[in-house]
């Protein structure tokens, strides 16, 4: 693939053409020359958009889509089309599907699928077998095919002696193990955050102590064995502060928060709108508060879309026993964008590669081609029309939003709106 890029502003602080206004020349996939005007004498695809910007192809750490088993809610291959199309170059896929990824042919299915596709595709193995708490996963087999992480997609681990053996396990060949942080025993039948709002609404409320207490004891446990943890989704001012302090220890501890539980409170679920149910639910004002100066003060290492494409008939349904879940790539930047700067927005998206033990490829020449491309600065209103996936369980669905994607340039080409 040969194209030139005219007149792109490159966001990238890794780039020594960090805020400056350039045209790129990509050849053959890679960038083979950056300058303020470039000639085009081999009449090479031109790329010109209003106010276009270019950064590192973004990555989001928490994706799922439906293949295999449940394809009505989202295939392999339409999926990743979605990313391409929402400006993310890689993904990593949870292992919430039928059957559950748990062995080295599920992991090696999973990348055959995602095969010569522009967007990267990184599996993320069950921890346990089926993603039912009792048994270890074939956990170093699955990181031979490809894993980069392991994790029972919203199932918390029980037991706190096998999430000892999974941490001690895995930091032989430097696994990375994520642990839902949510205690069953307290969460009960909760279906959104425990508050005044789920007195008033007559829904069972799911507290934020059951969060908490969960965090406390993976970090007491992290601390003891000294392995390395991921906690993702994290929803509490508490949990904000409990990681902090493990930083500060310096435990080998991360987390992420979704996208939507730094912008909405549980005042949304007024109207029972299902596409608000989602796990961790979504909390207070005083929450999002706490979790936005944990991103800012970098202990919220990495901020996901928490992708999951739920079908209509597990979502049109009363709110109890709607299934929890939102669709979130094709609004991640949008969204984002409206609440930090476009400088702090694209390291958000940028981030989590290196956790997750992938390569960073800065905007240089010589260096692949791995640009995600945006302008920052338009606004509109998320439809049905920006939402790619099959499944419209979208939260954002109605809500305005700051910046538009254009497309991705990654893996030799260019997947452009």
């Amino acid at each position: 693939m040969n194209v030139l890029v005219k007149s792109a502003t490159i966001v990238d602080p890794k780039s020594d053409f960090h805020n400056q206004t350039v045209d790129i020349l990509i050849e053959k996939g890679t960038i083979s020359q950056i300058s303020k005007r470039i000639q085009n004498p081999k009449n090479y695809k031109e790329i010109r958009r209003d106010n276009l910007h270019v950064s590192q192809g973004w990555f989001d750490s928490s994706v799922s889509f439906g293949e295999p088993g449940y394809e009505e809610r989202e295939t392999i291959a339409n999926g990743l089309d979605t990313a391409a199309k929402s400006g993310f170059t890689a993904v990593a896929v949870n292992a919430n599907t039928n059957p559950v990824i748990d062995s080295y042919a599920d992991i090696s299915f999973l990348k055959s699928k995602a095969e010569k596709h522009a967007v990267n595709l990184y599996p993320i193995g069950a921890l346990t077998k089926h993603s039912d708490g009792t048994d270890l996963a074939e956990l170093f087999d699955m990181k031979t095919a490809g894993a980069v992480a392991f994790y029972d997609y919203q199932h918390p681990i029980a037991n706190p002696n096998l999430m000892k053996l999974a941490l001690q396990y895995a930091s032989n060949f430097k696994g990375l193990v994520c642990s839902f942080p949510q205690e069953s025993k307290i969460s009960g039948l909760g279906v959104m955050n425990e508050n005044v709002t789920s007195t008033s609404l007559g829904l069972k409320g799911n507290p934020a102590l059951a969060e908490e207490l969960q965090v406390a004891r993976d970090l007491f446990i992290l601390e003891y064995t000294e392995g390395k943890l991921h906690i993702p989704t994290i929803s509490t001012a508490k949990s904000v502060e409990l990681i902090r302090a493990a930083k500060q220890k310096k435990l080998d501890v991360s987390c992420s928060v979704a996208i939507h539980n730094l912008i909405y409170t549980d005042e949304h679920l007024k109207t029972f709108n299902t596409n608000f149910k989602v796990l961790p639910p979504l909390r207070t004002q005083k929450d999002i508060d706490a979790l936005i100066s944990g991103v800012k003060d970098g202990t919220i290492d990495m901020v996901t879309s928490d992708h999951n494409p739920i079908d209509i008939e597990d979502k049109k349904i009363e709110f109890d026993y709607a299934k929890y879940g939102t669709i979130g790539l094709e609004s991640a930047f949008g969204a984002l964008n409206s609440i930090f700067t476009i400088k702090k927005t694209v390291e958000l998206l940028t981030n989590g590669r290196e956790r997750y033990a992938m390569d960073t490829t800065p905007i240089a020449v010589g260096n692949s081609a791995n640009l995600s491309m945006f302008n920052p600065n338009s606004t509109y209103t998320f439809t049905k029309d920006h939402m790619f996936s099959r499944s419209k369980n979208a939260m954002f669905e109605g809500h305005n939003l700051k910046g538009n994607v254009y497309g991705i340039i990654a893996n030799n080409q260019l997947v452009i709106q």
